[in-house]
């Protein structure tokens, strides 16, 4: 089976956005139906993504008082890092590899790292290798995002690429989602242990579907056909040009240190939440069924935010609604701290799911839509792989503040306070492109 987008797929006239750099490869004419079946695929890959990152969240429980591990909240913590650690160091790499070897063979390489060691997890003997393979799969898990976001941007058309860059990423919270519904029959029945083995189903059923409908757009080290994506045309650089050193020069500089900044702090909102919600919900009072409840709020709310923000970032442009998005979260995370009613509480989370994953999808659409198509991957790759590093922090700070006795309520006060810091940082991306146009130094 051929798995290269054919030439009238990936070329186009030259009459799209143009940057320092060159003319951007203009967009693909139609959505067409094997471009969906790929889309979907992808999509599925980004559920089971999902599923991974907050399953731990779901067993954390379980592991600190069933495994005899010797865990406590803040070695909880750290555990919970590791995943996310593994993350920056797969979002950074897997981004440049899939501007430089091709999306499929990175985007199917991923997946098949974050499904296999995360159903070693499973047969883990003790803390020590539970917290590795963690890692390991981590990897697998941060690469995937952004090599399946460059993938998605370059086989829709332009004026539906933000749209369903955020559509595609509402596969993040769904997963979230399947992890607490799954875990309040499973863990009761099964054990901890059966929420890890749940991984086989994406190694085995959507794998193989994208060894068959995922295609190549990018052919590595191929700068033939002229104005093909991401290739030579009419004074475009090559794709050897392509790199982080790009990204960190003019015309780019600013916007990708703000990008990067701007992804700590909500990832830090989005995955400390995501870690330490069931925990922090049972220390409040409730028991592990009710726990189970607010983080599948949290994560249907981020399943919502997904759609709302996909319709507002087309409509209003995905950097004012990014902002909006992330004062939301922290509007939502701050009403918690007065102790209201379960209902308010639910509410709350729901808001909070909306802010902190629709900000991180904007993210993602606008850093999609700004780059030109050889430094797509790559400037996806950097945002998200940086941005790890608030998801790395986020478990050890919820779980050190903790430790120290603050309570609840510093984890809800911390996580608000990084929405918040989001939202400043987006106005401040807001504001350097707007100057980069007005000095047509960047057409974005």
């Amino acid at each position: 089976m051929n798995h290269s987008l054919p030439a009238a797929a990936s070329q186009g006239p030259s009459s799209g956005p143009v940057t320092e750099d060159g003319p951007i490869a203009e967009e693909i004419p139609r959505f067409s139906k094997g471009s969906a079946l790929a889309v979907l695929v992808c999509w599925l890959l980004v559920v089971f993504d999902g599923y991974d990152l907050i399953v731990y969240g779901t067993v954390q429980a379980s592991l600190i008082s069933e495994t005899g591990w010797g865990l406590t909240k803040a070695t909880a913590g750290t555990i919970g890092s590791m995943a996310f650690l593994g993350m920056m160091i797969g979002a950074i790499f897997a981004g440049r590899m899939a501007d430089s070897w091709g999306r499929r063979k990175t985007i199917l390489g991923c997946a098949i790292v974050f499904s296999i060691f995360t159903i070693l997890c499973a047969f883990a003997p003790n803390a020590a290798v539970f917290g590795g393979l963690r890692l390991l799969a981590g990897i697998g898990l941060g690469g995937l995002v952004p090599s399946a976001n460059a993938l998605v941007a370059e086989l829709v058309p332009t004026k539906w690429r933000s749209t369903i860059a955020t559509l595609m990423m509402s596969g993040v919270p769904i997963g979230g989602s399947l992890a607490a519904l799954v875990g309040i029959p499973l863990i009761p029945a099964f054990g901890w242990e059966a929420m890890f083995l749940v991984a086989v189903l994406a190694l085995v059923i959507v794998v193989p579907l994208g060894l068959k409908y995922i295609p190549e757009t990018l052919t590595s080290g191929s700068t033939q056909g002229g104005a093909a994506r991401g290739g030579t045309a009419q004074g475009a650089p090559s794709r050897s040009s392509a790199g982080f050193g790009s990204l960190l020069r003019a015309p780019y500089l600013g916007v990708s240190v703000l990008f990067a900044l701007a992804t700590i702090a909500t990832l830090f909102a989005w995955y400390g939440l995501g870690t330490w919600l069931p925990n922090l919900m049972q220390l409040a009072g409730y028991n592990l069924g009710s726990a189970l409840t607010f983080a599948l709020a949290l994560n249907l709310g981020a399943v919502a935010g997904s759609v709302i923000t996909a319709w507002a970032g087309t409509r209003y442009g995905p950097i004012p609604t990014a902002i909006a998005a992330a004062a939301v979260a922290a509007v939502g995370l701050l009403v918690l701290l007065v102790s209201p009613p379960v209902t308010v509480v639910y509410l709350a989370l729901v808001l909070a799911g909306v802010g902190t994953h629709g900000t991180q999808c904007l993210i993602i659409a606008a850093v999609a839509s700004h780059y030109p198509d050889h430094l797509r991957g790559t400037a996806l790759g950097w945002a998200l792989g940086t941005g790890r590093i608030g998801a790395v922090i986020a478990p050890q700070v919820g779980g050190l503040l903790l430790a120290a006795g603050m309570g609840v309520n510093s984890n809800f006060i911390a996580f608000a306070g990084a929405a918040a810091i989001a939202a400043i940082l987006l106005a401040g991306v807001g504001l350097t492109i707007k100057n980069r146009i007005s000095q047509g130094a960047l057409n974005v």
